[in-house]
């Protein structure tokens, strides 16, 4: 436990749940979309069944969005009310999308469902970052992916199930109820990190200045860009993998289950990390994972090019969908390690511009690759190639101490 620390903490056992649980919000509000997108597409936009697309990048984009205020907003008034009135947000948008009946009220409510989120996905970052640092703060963020990447597991099952016996609509209800679960629990169990004295007052001028020394920090600028690649390559893959799934290789009734088996799977790389970080370093890891990642793509692609049979093209991709979630399970974490490490004391605001602009970024990227489905996984994998490739031209660049 850091010497930081002033105040009775949780058991670190039930904070690592807990920040997990936080950070699971996100995680479920898209993947038990996924099962629903078709049905959502019939019901909402029947002439351009292909739009269902931006119910995932919608609510992405409004969490990214989110992000540059929450931080900020959690360094002036602590990390426990902004992360709570974000969970208000989150439920009350949740109720509009509930009982939406056009594509555009949909995508409007997903938006605002998405600047909710911002509030405790964001802030748990910083309060993770409150307690713990460097190769702590990697190998508990580790454990908090674990839950992050088992999360998809159970989604993709609940929201298939949830459509079966109700209708996509039930959805809806299920998040808010996840949502009134983790911030009673928050409310009730974690106490304020960020003491009064510690808090810096909400200023354009002050926080122009921290934006600018952030920046100015070579590991915590990379650290953005890296990041934004690296979710370009995964939102891209989730816009599109249920249409592929189902369209391309006929598994949609089984969706599901292929999903949650590659989230089981995948959910081992924060286990990994947490026992490799300390002896390797966060670089090594990364630069690791990017170049795996370009190699199995490759690998991908060629299999596509030749005209291969329907059953081994099914089984490269999937091999693909689990690298790129375990790519991610090694990468994100870290990252945000790297990026937070010299930026203490500015821990809200520093959260706040990473996932911003990482998360803003990587729709941009991600929309117009998932766009170009056209029946197979080429564009995708192409896609995913050249962020891979610059990830790893970028992380090559960060230099650190002890490191090679």
């Amino acid at each position: 436990m850091s010497a930081r620390q002033t105040i009775k903490p949780l058991p670190q056992a039930e904070f690592i749940a807990l920040m997990a649980m936080v950070a699971a919000t996100v995680a479920f509000s898209i993947d038990a979309m996924l099962p629903a997108l078709p049905e959502m597409a019939q019901a909402l936009s029947p002439d351009n069944l292909n739009q269902a697309q931006l119910i995932i990048t919608s609510f992405v984009l409004g969490m990214g969005v989110g992000t540059l205020f929450t931080g900020p907003l959690s360094d002036a008034y602590g990390r426990k009310p902004v992360m709570i009135g974000g969970a208000v947000v989150y439920i009350i948008a949740c109720g509009v999308a509930w009982q939406a009946q056009s594509i555009e009220v949909m995508l409007a409510a997903r938006l605002v469902q998405g600047l909710g989120a911002a509030g405790p996905r964001v802030v748990a970052m910083a309060l993770v970052r409150d307690l713990y640092a460097g190769p702590d703060m990697a190998r508990i963020l580790s454990f908090v992916m674990i839950v992050f990447a088992l999360v998809p597991a159970l989604a993709p099952t609940m929201g298939h199930y949830i459509v079966v016996f109700f209708d996509w609509h039930a959805i809806f209800i299920t998040f808010i109820l996840f949502s009134l679960i983790t911030t009673i629990w928050l409310l009730i169990r974690q106490p304020e990190t960020l003491t009064p004295e510690k808090r810096r007052p909400l200023s354009v001028k002050a926080l122009w200045h921290a934006v600018v020394e952030m920046f100015a920090h070579p590991t915590a600028r990379l650290s953005i860009l890296i990041q934004t690649l690296t979710f370009g390559m995964l939102f891209s893959m989730l816009s599109s993998t249920q249409q592929i799934f189902d369209q391309t290789y006929g598994q949609g009734d089984v969706f599901h289950l292929w999903f949650g088996g590659i989230a089981i799977v995948a959910a081992s790389s924060g286990f990994l990390n947490a026992r490799l970080v300390g002896r390797l370093g966060m670089r090594a890891i990364i630069k690791a994972m990017y170049t795996a990642q370009i190699v199995i793509t490759l690998m991908l692609i060629f299999i596509l090019a030749i005209g291969s049979p329907i059953w081994l093209g099914f089984t490269a991709y999937v091999l693909w969908v689990t690298a790129n979630f375990f790519q991610a399970g090694l990468t994100i974490g870290n990252l945000n390690a790297l990026g937070m490490e010299e930026m203490g004391h500015i821990a809200g605001l520093a959260a706040s511009v990473i996932a911003a602009v990482a998360t803003i970024g990587a729709v941009i990227i991600a929309v117009p690759i998932a766009l170009q489905f056209n029946g197979t996984a080429m564009p995708i994998a192409i896609g995913t190639l050249i962020c891979a490739s610059f990830a790893l031209w970028l992380t090559n660049k960060i230099k650190r101490p002890g490191e090679v």
